[in-house]
């Protein structure tokens, strides 16, 4: 059509959105005119031949980041996209062609990283600092600081492990959605830190063979790390309920969640237990200035969400914010909500099993605040006398299945566990609030993963 990519990317534009385009700057397909024209622009290995950058049975070639000539024809490539089609956000896939094991390059004085970083440093330099680039194929370190998207997964799938021809065992870097989950929740920790995390598709469809607690997982998993959410599927063809679980993780948080057991050698090296805080938005004065102060109603509830906020929430004017504290992890909701906490909890295994998790692991923090703010010490700790049971306790409404419990206090004090049987594969996520006997109390919702984002405001009722 007249006027080409330009017209496709103004059309995109006009709807609103930003458009974005899918490149593979430093790969060369081995029947290509580039392939034919400028043999010495592709990497050879120490045997002298084209050097393997195959994908998944595909047979492609590198083209050496090394190579001046190689480098402009990337940077006009990356320049022609962005400045003449208008595309604004560009994905980058196998970036990794740019640097193949191999002596055969234009200078072997440059290690395999600097030649990556040459490479990286001319796709910035074409796209300008506004464009958004989303590293594929990457590797991570050499890309900190000039990637603002990465993925951080092998690619998802059809199924849970993957299929034949491809070996089943090799779940870690071959297509499937334990190694896309596993993945995604091992490195969530490089999320808001270096770039946003790309964990790949939420694949939605009934074509795959994925089980509705797999697709819920998944999308749990999504939305508890809080990095990209992709969509790849026809959505006229997803399911009333598929499309469900997707409506219920966006928008995202944009903090990432702590993996409690990021450590743990179970489950085949996959964290099962993911935790996020949450606060209420206080009101803020004299923001002019930076000085801000809080706008407490006494109650304790208030206090300890205004305490996350001013000391835990980050914020660009306030630099004295350490980066590696908790404010990663607590997003903000409306005034009058309170504060909380929202864990999930997984099941990996091929089989249903009940699972546990320290209590105390997941609700500390508010016992640490409340007493950090000066509540009164009946407050936070119990009112009951021997062998009987207090009033204060925790609410715990489970999001997926809709279930609500109340935990008593003591059950902290005693260290006892959170305890769920779980499905194979299956997921579910708590949101943990303190009770306040005194006042009404929003407990959570089946809109929101989170059980605060949908909420503008709240008051409470005499």
């Amino acid at each position: 059509k007249e006027g080409g990519m330009r017209v496709l990317a103004d059309a995109i534009r006009s709807k609103g959105m930003q458009p974005g385009v899918w490149l593979a700057p430093f790969a060369c397909d081995k029947n290509s005119k580039l392939a034919k024209d400028h043999p010495d622009w592709i990497i050879r290995n120490d045997s002298g031949r084209y050097a393997n950058s195959a994908n998944c049975g595909k047979f492609f070639y590198g083209l050496d980041a090394t190579n001046p000539e190689v480098r402009k024809h990337v940077y006009d490539t990356i320049h022609r996209a962005v400045h003449e089609w208008g595309f604004d956000v560009l994905k980058l896939d196998f970036l990794y062609a740019s640097c193949l094991a191999g002596n055969g390059k234009y200078d072997n004085t440059m290690s395999r990283a600097e030649a990556f970083y040459l490479g990286l440093r001319t796709i910035r330099e074409a796209a300008g600092d506004e464009t958004f680039i989303i590293g594929c194929g990457c590797p991570l370190g050499t890309a900190i600081g000039w990637a603002d998207g990465m993925r951080v997964s092998c690619d998802t799938g059809p199924t849970w492990l993957p299929e034949f021809p491809l070996p089943h065992w090799d779940n870690g870097t071959l297509p499937s959605l334990r190694g896309m989950l596993r993945n995604t929740l091992s490195r969530s920790v490089l999320g808001h830190r270096w770039w946003h995390n790309d964990p790949d598709c939420v694949l939605l469809g009934n074509t795959t063979k994925h089980t509705d607690n797999e697709v819920i997982s998944a999308a749990s998993v999504v939305g508890m790390t809080g990095g990209m959410f992709l969509l790849s599927d026809d959505m006229e063809k997803v399911s009333d309920a598929r499309l469900s679980v997707a409506r219920k993780i966006f928008p995202l948080t944009g903090v990432t969640a702590v993996p409690l057991d990021l450590h743990s050698t179970m489950n085949g090296g996959m964290p099962s237990v993911l935790r996020l805080w949450c606060a209420e938005k206080s009101i803020m004065t004299d923001e002019v200035n930076g000085n801000f102060e809080v706008d407490v109603s006494g109650k304790v509830l208030r206090e300890q969400a205004s305490k996350l906020q001013t000391e835990v929430g980050w914020s660009p004017r306030n630099n004295n914010i350490d980066p590696y504290s908790r404010e990663r992890s607590c997003f903000f909701v409306a005034p009058g909500l309170g504060s909380w906490t929202v864990a999930s909890l997984s099941n990996w295994t091929s089989h249903s099993t009940t699972m546990s998790v320290s209590f105390a692991a997941l609700v500390a923090h508010s016992i640490q605040d409340f007493a950090a703010m000066g509540a009164p010490k009946d407050s936070i700790s119990s009112n009951a006398g021997p062998g009987e049971k207090s009033e204060n306790g925790y609410h715990v409404f489970s999001f997926w299945s809709s279930e609500y419990v109340w935990i008593p206090h003591e059950t902290l004090v005693d260290n006892s566990p959170l305890v769920k049987k779980l499905e194979s594969h299956q997921t579910e996520i708590f949101h943990i609030k303190p009770a306040d006997p005194t006042s009404c109390q929003y407990i959570g919702s089946d809109l929101h993963f989170s059980c605060g984002f949908e909420v503008s405001s709240f008051v409470a009722g005499e």
